[in-house]
């Protein structure tokens, strides 16, 4: 008899399972193993899709005739659409295809992150909406954006009256659509930031039914204090929290991650409701001016090269920025910096500090390290890569159950600087590396982290799970062959082994081939 599998909790709004009567279908998947999402072993089925749902989910054969199409899918695992919780969706309108997060299985993909992101957001929206885009796109509404907005990039607490201008700014995110707030705490202005102040924008958020998203204000030598921070805030605000890429940083504090996430395991005991993503990779990548002390960036770049260039505070910014090439991003060695976009010299792309360095004639010190983080300022400043996680870290964050796999990445084209590889290889790395090579995650597990657990934190019941009347974003891989394939020595490559790639039932990889479909949708908090 005819087997078909629903969620108890989409019956109820999606009118439960399919007719007994098969189709006609726009699209049939045959002979896959299911692997549907909740973390339940795989299973043979069929499954058929009719007006970008999910119509039938079938443990014995659908009629091929039934369907418009039909993907021939022997050896191939059929999963849900994977969902990223954290990307960098800034150039979705000069990059709206998004190819870079298709070509993983990427189908949903959350952006302002780390504070950042579009103000107002919902002229945003619409705009990519009557653009069209290639996958489907939600967002944070971000604190550094909301502060800037309001305060400018100064280091002092707001007043009464720019708590309330902000807080209307959330509020009106909100109401746009966010699916919650995100704070950079380690980045300016929000490091200027104190708890109150977030915690009053973050209640605004909560009010609206959003999530907190948290870039910690520390990861390295403060990283305990950093996750404390993130879960009072949760905790004060009553929202559901998310620290975001969560790791490690630098060899000093290897293997806290073991008492941070029995941290999080702790507040979650304490009603809580806080959760991690994390990207799998030893390194991370943000801006030059990380290896800058916050308080030298107070009132911007231009007070910043006042600072450096004055008598009294130029030695202390100097040495600002030799204690944390020392001891936080910078590795204690100017091999582990690794430049990724400079638009003003594109010849020190993919090199490292310490190249620089030799091709100045200069020792490869720290001291030299600051002096040319100042210059890469001055010029207009610099992105980069920054070799300082452990991987014994990478494998423990990534096995604990609330950790969904997130990729931290940014669309990109090939031949645009010299990205992290995360930008293009994030979630089939976890499928062939930490899945089939290192045994990390069992398959069922990591495709959970990629698709329910990321999808039930933005309340999408309708999306990354594989059920009659959710949302036909799927995505089929060969589990013995699928591999990312971009390292950071050359970033630019697309990953093996996902063939296809299902947009709201429109197939947007085809056997291999990207197709500009725009079957996205912007999805708003509802």
């Amino acid at each position: 008899m005819l087997r078909r599998i629903c969620f108890v909790l989409l019956t109820a709004a999606l009118g439960g399972c399919a007719d007994d009567e098969a189709g006609p279908w726009d699209l049939l998947v045959t002979g896959a193993t299911v692997v549907d999402g909740t973390g339940a072993p795989g299973f043979a089925a069929d499954v058929a899709v009719l007006d970008g749902r999910i119509a039938e989910v079938s443990t014995t054969p659908l009629p091929r005739g039934a369907a418009t199409r039909v993907i021939e899918a022997d050896g191939l695992v059929l999963a849900p659409g994977f969902v990223d919780l954290h990307a960098h969706l800034d150039p979705l309108l000069e990059l709206p295809d998004a190819e870079s997060h298709v070509r993983q299985g990427v189908t949903l993909a959350l952006g302002g992150p780390d504070g950042g992101g579009p103000l107002p957001l919902g002229a945003y929206l619409d705009t990519a909406a009557a653009l069209g885009v290639g996958l489907n796109v939600a967002h944070l509404v971000g604190h550094n954006s909301v502060r800037r907005e309001v305060m400018g990039m100064d280091d002092r607490a707001p007043t009464a009256d720019e708590l309330e201008r902000m807080k209307a700014l959330v509020a009106e995110a909100m109401t746009d659509g966010a699916f919650g707030i995100s704070t950079g705490l380690r980045y300016t202005p929000g490091f200027y930031a104190d708890l109150d102040e977030v915690v009053a924008l973050a209640a605004v958020a909560a009010a609206h039914g959003g999530i907190y998203t948290s870039h910690l204000r520390d990861e390295g030598l403060d990283l305990i204090a950093g996750v404390a921070e993130a879960l009072d805030i949760g905790r004060l605000a009553g929202i559901p929290v998310v620290l975001t890429h969560h790791k490690v940083v630098g060899a000093p504090m290897w293997g806290s991650s073991a008492r941070t996430l029995a941290m999080i395991d702790s507040a979650r005991a304490a009603g809580t409701d806080a959760m991690v993503d994390q990207y799998p990779y030893t390194a991370t990548y943000t801006g030059i001016d990380i290896l800058v002390p916050p308080w030298a960036l107070a009132g911007g770049t231009r007070a910043f090269l006042e600072r450096v260039d004055s008598p009294e505070l130029g030695d202390s910014v100097r040495a600002g920025i030799v204690w944390n090439i020392v001891n936080d991003r910078g590795g204690n060695d100017l091999r582990r910096v690794q430049l990724a976009r400079v638009d003003w010299d594109s010849s020190l792309e993919g090199g490292t500090l310490h190249d620089w360095a030799e091709r100045e004639g200069l020792p490869s010190t720290p001291e030299t390290g600051a002096e040319l983080v100042i210059r890469a300022i001055r010029e207009g400043g610099a992105r980069a890569i920054y070799h300082v996680l452990d991987e014994g870290d990478v494998e423990r964050i990534m096995a604990h159950p609330w950790t969904a796999i997130a990729s931290d990445g940014r669309l990109v084209r090939p031949g645009q600087g010299h990205p992290h590889p995360r930008w293009y290889g994030t979630f089939p790395r976890v499928l062939g590396h930490y899945v089939r090579e290192r045994g990390v995650l069992t398959l069922e597990e990591a495709v959970r982290k990629m698709t329910t657990l990321p999808a039930d934190r933005l309340g999408l019941a309708d999306r990354g799970r594989i059920a009659a009347g959710a949302a036909a974003d799927l995505v089929l891989f060969d589990p013995a062959a699928v591999i990312d394939r971009a390292t950071f020595e050359d970033p630019h490559q697309y990953p093996d082994g996902i063939p296809y790639v299902i947009v709201n039932g429109v197939v947007t990889v085809d056997d291999g081939r990207f197709i500009d479909a725009r079957a996205g949708q912007v999805i708003r908090r509802r």
